[in-house]
């Protein structure tokens, strides 16, 4: 049986290049990931 498979880990800051917002392509869809002021992560299409 194999071992578990290790998930990769994004650092949020760095995806959003120090500010509070990254754009994230899926098949030609876009998506929106946004750090609140709370510090919390909103992932929007």
């Amino acid at each position: 049986m194999p071992g578990p498979v290790e998930v990769p880990v994004h650092d949020a800051r760095t995806l959003t290049q120090g500010g509070v917002q990254a754009r994230i392509d899926l098949d030609g869809q876009i998506y929106c990931l946004r750090i609140t002021r709370q510090g919390k992560l909103i992932l929007t299409k």
